[in-house]
């Protein structure tokens, strides 16, 4: 039977919806995909749709004959009537095992490391008759597990886990309505690249202490909630003996002949072929408007967008990035031929771009991971945020937030708040109080806890989170003695409420000890910060970050009183510990250098201390971008240095620049506004 011929007969049995993952648009013509709607939501027309055969029906797992029907890479050309030959990996009998168990199971791996097609192997023999339900985009989440749910059995199949994260994903209580009481009758079984797992590590968090933390967690929250099994991209010894039996197939023996660089998987997906196409279209008279329409879908997805785009926004939106490659120069092809190139499958793979024309397009997520990829410019992201729903606008927020492109963080989360997102208020309210607006945050905040406190009470969890950032912010905006009062008081809650142990708890004692410290009582923070250290010791272990920030916090504060050399050597250890645990750019990292640049100016090695600030300006710009408060707040510190060093008027000249910064860029009577007005005024009575 000839491809046509088959996709026929394959769209006979089956319709798909939105995603239509895996499905290149070179042969969504033949597949006639439609969206099918249950119990439509206020999203839009794309609510709800679910995989169900063509006769309306959720398929039970024995009828998906067809991994592609999964979400696994479709294959294309000569091997199109058959997928891959399965080899089994060596993750396998921990996957049997976790699904025997039943629960929430995740497969973690990176891209293209076969973590769909292990999970459709094993759970197709497993669970034969269970009904296979797989929502084909966020939006259809709460109908999905209502399906699920009434099902007496079901596998929830969430491919892309990261694409049912956020505003209206899954959360911990949506997970526990479903599985319940039903051990081995109902399953939750979802797929996760590394790149995306990584957000969510303890890394992460400790970053984000007094910040985004709260829609964070609720993220992070499902993700503990699940067995993890990983898969490994390159494949062991043992896996390449296995594919061998099956060299006959072409796309096996390829991939065996390119093992020592590149995984089995990776390969029989194609991509690194995928994304060679896609680095060689730029030559001029390749393929450079395709290559363009590609980076286009890419930095949608970078930028937080999780859903496919349209046809329509790939044509408005690339012109820019043909242009910074030289434009009429490059020879472009028509547009029409781009997205044929773009979405032509390479061996046995789907294209560059996975999708089809009515339903939109998603860059192939191993282009994600390519190295050495620019910023998000800013003229997508400004496009992006004049078109997308609330809903989107928040995923785009938090990931601007998280790293650290505050301004974008606020437009996108003003934006999801005016259109309704929930919990876009306080994330928002964040976001804005780390741009430099601690005032304003505070006004916010304040907002938000009565809203809470009437609705959910004072010692709810949610609740809780809100009086955290807005004791933070408190203290922020130069009011350390009721920060201090605030945390106190906020310790006792929610160590009554979560535990003297939990995160949360740990966190207030953390900012009650170091608004301690500010407002005054620094010995009082000294023996707050010791107790605290042990504690975290004993549950979080010496290379956790939150234990690194407890001792650079019980550093300085100690060296108001004990010896300064003895200071400077336990941050030197605090230094090498942070660069081996957490590199050399993680924030964290960055603020130990700073400490030690302070360090180096009381001990009046003013020129070292100048050199270490100057350097510590261009990192933590690299970092956090030109703007944060830290980087204005790094280059009072430098004139300072420069100050105490006798350059004068250098200092000068950069202190009127960093006032003329800072009053663009932070709320009037900032702290960091004052110094400089503070600075600038002493140095012009000299």
């Amino acid at each position: 039977m000839g491809i046509g011929a088959c996709a026929l007969g394959l769209a006979a049995t089956w319709t798909t919806g939105p995603l239509a993952t895996g499905i290149g648009a070179a042969v969504t013509a033949v597949y006639s995909l439609v969206a099918d709607h249950l119990r439509p939501q206020r999203s839009g027309p794309q609510a709800a749709a679910l995989l169900r055969t063509a006769s309306g029906r959720i398929p039970r797992f024995h009828q998906l004959d067809r991994p592609e029907l999964a979400g696994v890479h479709f294959a294309d050309g000569q091997h199109a009537r058959s997928a891959p030959p399965y080899v089994e990996r060596d993750a396998e009998p921990l996957l049997r095992e976790a699904l025997a168990q039943g629960g929430f199971v995740l497969i973690v791996g990176e891209s293209t490391a076969g973590k769909t097609r292990l999970a459709y192997e094993v759970a197709r023999s497993l669970f034969p008759r269970h009904a296979f339900v797989r929502p084909l985009t966020r939006s259809a989440l709460a109908a999905a597990i209502e399906v699920a749910r009434r099902r007496r059995r079901a596998v929830l199949w969430l491919d892309d886990l990261e694409n049912y994260l956020g505003a209206d994903g899954v959360t911990t209580s949506m997970l526990a309505g479903l599985l319940q009481g039903r051990s081995g009758r109902a399953v939750v079984l979802a797929t996760m690249r590394s790149q995306e797992y990584r957000r969510y590590d303890a890394r992460e968090e400790s970053r984000l202490t007094g910040s985004d933390r709260d829609a964070w967690r609720v993220q992070r929250e499902v993700l503990d909630r699940a067995r993890k099994i990983r898969l490994a991209r390159h494949w062991s010894p043992a896996e390449q003996r296995r594919a061998a039996a099956h060299q006959a197939d072409p796309r096996i023996r390829l991939a065996l002949q390119s093992c020592d660089r590149f995984g089995v998987a990776e390969v029989v997906a194609a991509g690194p072929e995928l994304l060679a196409a896609w680095e060689n279209a730029w030559a001029p008279g390749a393929n450079p408007r395709g290559a363009a329409v590609v980076a286009v879908a890419v930095d949608c997805r970078r930028s937080g967008l999780r859903r496919p785009v349209s046809r329509q926004w790939l044509q408005e939106l690339h012109p820019p990035y043909l242009a910074e490659r030289g434009g009429p120069d490059l020879q472009p092809e028509p547009f029409e031929e781009a997205m044929q190139w773009a979405c032509k499958a390479a061996y046995a793979t789907s294209g560059l771009l996975v999708g089809n024309y009515s339903q939109g397009y998603l860059a192939f997520d191993y282009l994600l991971n390519t190295p050495g990829l620019p910023p998000v410019p800013d003229h997508l992201w400004e496009a992006l945020l004049t078109r997308v729903e609330p809903a989107d606008a928040y995923d785009m927020g938090l990931v601007a937030h998280q790293a650290s492109r505050l301004s974008r963080a606020v437009a996108a989360l003003e934006r999801a708040r005016a259109g309704g997102a929930a919990g876009a208020d306080f994330l928002l309210a964040i976001a804005v109080g780390d741009h430099g607006r601690p005032r304003q945050a505070v006004r916010n905040l304040e907002d938000v806890v009565r809203r809470r406190r009437s609705e959910l009470g004072p010692r709810h969890p949610e609740t809780l989170a809100a009086r955290h950032q807005l004791a933070f912010f408190k203290g922020e905006a130069g009011d350390t003695r009721a920060a201090r009062a605030a945390f106190s008081e906020l310790v006792v809650d929610t160590t009554a409420t979560l535990g003297p142990t939990h995160t949360d708890t740990l966190a207030a004692l953390h900012q009650q000890a170091y608004f301690t410290g500010e407002a005054g009582d620094t010995q009082a923070a000294v023996r707050q910060l010791r107790a605290l250290l042990a504690d975290r010791l004993r549950v979080e272990g010496p290379d956790h970050p939150q234990v690194l920030a407890t001792r650079r916090s019980l550093i300085w504060f100690s060296s108001l009183h004990e010896d300064l050399a003895e200071a400077q050597l336990e941050l030197r250890r605090l230094l090498r510990d942070a660069r081996r645990c957490l590199g050399p750019d993680d924030p964290h990292t960055l603020a130990i250098v700073s400490t030690q640049a302070a360090f180096a100016a009381r001990a009046g090695r003013t020129a070292e201390a100048a050199a270490a600030f100057t350097q510590l300006v261009i990192d933590r710009s690299r970092v956090l971008g030109a703007d944060h408060p830290h980087v204005v707040h790094t280059r009072l510190q430098r004139c300072q240095a420069l100050i105490a060093e006798g350059r004068t008027g250098e200092a000068g000249e950069e202190l009127t620049q960093v006032l003329r910064d800072a009053q663009r860029v932070l709320e009037p009577e900032h702290r960091h506004i004052n110094l400089a007005r503070t600075m600038l005024d002493e140095l012009r009575q000299r």
